[in-house]
């Protein structure tokens, strides 16, 4: 099978080669695309085919996965999560713990393995590292399953000989940040779902039902009341094209502001004025906190250095005003400033948080003060996500209470006017 060569840029700027197997030119830009990999350039280098010599993105040829010149093949297939990374870190770690060899690890893993994306990365890495590579740049040409977090992890466990306890740290590192994100989930999931409830119902109720006792009241030549009538012009309303346009109007508004969104500007407003709510900017904030000191405190006590540490935390911020505040103080520590203070200058993480992190810098235990306070921190998020939502409750019981409430009074009121009549 002809051999290829592909030159590609990653995310850090440095440009990379690498050499696979393909039938095809074509069939090798599937291959790479799969791995989230866009060559700038793709050499025939041993065997025949149909492409010889460099080849730009624009030459990518026709068949079965493409369309109009554009590679489609593993668009629909879904990525692996937190939850699926931090399986696999366990898996690893105990397979190597055990003593199984790395390749008969991963082999089995990929045959246990059920979605199609992560299946075919773990059996290349698999064969990559049965040729003599090592498992960091093996997983480095998979940058679309494994991050720069697993990656740093394993290229430091590989390096100091201990890439089971690695792996172990990255499971439950992965784990703590999954826990996280779910306790954000169920505290803004919660509310969301029963407002959304109460607004179908409101709608059923005042498009079906107030018709139906206003055709009644009318027939029955009752006047009715101020309220009354105006959720009878409501129902009307809704139940004109009027509500199409509206409709209309708030799907645009909704695009336009997730391509707004999309922008690095529009992202960094957007995150900006979530960190200024008065409720759930705290709670981001402690969140991004945790996230950080724990993330951090793991990748220092790996041996990752501190400013490729830096760069891994900042993509895994979450908040694009965080995740600024970090790339500036990466820049700081690069001049010799201690971080607590490069930290301290950008505003955006709690006193106690920097002041932690300066004892442990003077002290040289920085991983184990980092530890502490992201302890510290995810104790008090699940703390105030539970407040939140016991605040929430009430508040969406009064909501849909409210909403019901005003459709029952509408249809009741003109009732007492009729009884007045017949009396």
């Amino acid at each position: 099978m002809p051999s290829f060569s592909a030159t590609y840029t990653t995310r850090a700027g440095q440009t990379r080669q690498l050499r696979l197997q393909a039938a095809d030119a074509a069939s090798a830009r599937r291959d790479l695309r799969r791995r989230g990999i866009v060559p700038s350039a793709l050499e025939l280098v041993e065997g025949k085919g149909s492409a010889r010599g460099p080849q730009t993105r624009s030459s990518a040829g026709g068949g079965a996965n493409t369309v109009f010149g554009l590679d489609l093949s593993g668009l629909l297939e879904a990525k692996p999560g937190i939850r699926e990374k931090a399986l696999f870190a366990n898996k690893l770690a105990a397979l190597v713990d055990a003593g199984v060899p790395i390749v008969r690890s991963l082999d089995l893993m990929a045959r246990q393995q059920r979605m199609p994306l992560f299946k075919r990365a773990l059996t290349a890495v698999s064969s990559d590292v049965n040729q003599g590579g090592s498992l960091g740049a093996a997983l480095r040409r998979w940058p679309k399953v494994f991050d720069k977090l697993t990656i740093a992890m394993v290229e430091a466990g590989e390096a100091g000989g201990v890439l089971d306890e690695s792996l172990r740290r990255l499971a439950k590192l992965l784990e703590g940040n999954a826990k996280l994100q779910n306790q954000i989930k169920g505290a803004m999931g919660y509310p969301v779902a029963v407002l959304v409830i109460a607004v179908l119902v409101f709608l059923g109720m005042t498009i079906f039902l107030i018709p139906t006792f206003a055709g009644i009241f009318e027939d029955l030549g009752a006047e009715l009341p101020l309220f009354t009538q105006l959720m009878v012009d409501l129902s009307k309303l809704l139940r004109s094209s009027f509500s199409l346009l509206v409709v209309l109007v708030l799907s645009v508004a909704a695009w336009l502001f997730s391509r707004y969104y999309a922008t690095p500007d529009g992202r960094r407003r957007v995150d900006g004025l979530l960190l200024q709510l008065p409720l759930f900017g705290d709670l981001i904030q402690k969140t991004a906190t945790a996230k950080f000191c724990r993330t951090f405190s793991s990748l220092t006590r790996a041996g990752v250095p501190i400013l490729l540490s830096l760069e891994i935390v900042q993509e895994t911020a979450g908040n694009a005003v965080i995740a600024d505040a970090i790339v500036a103080s990466r820049q700081d520590v690069q001049e010799g400033i201690p971080l607590s203070v490069a930290l301290g200058r950008k505003q955006v993480f709690p006193e106690l948080a920097l002041s932690m992190l300066a004892i442990g810098e003077e002290t040289g235990q920085m991983d184990t003060m980092l530890s502490k306070v992201a302890d510290f921190y995810e104790d008090e998020v699940e703390a105030a996500v539970k407040a939140l939502t016991s605040m929430l409750e009430p508040a969406m019981i009064v909501i849909v209470g409210g909403i019901v409430g005003s459709i029952l009074l509408a249809m009741y009121l003109p009732m007492f006017s009729i009884f007045d009549q017949i009396k």
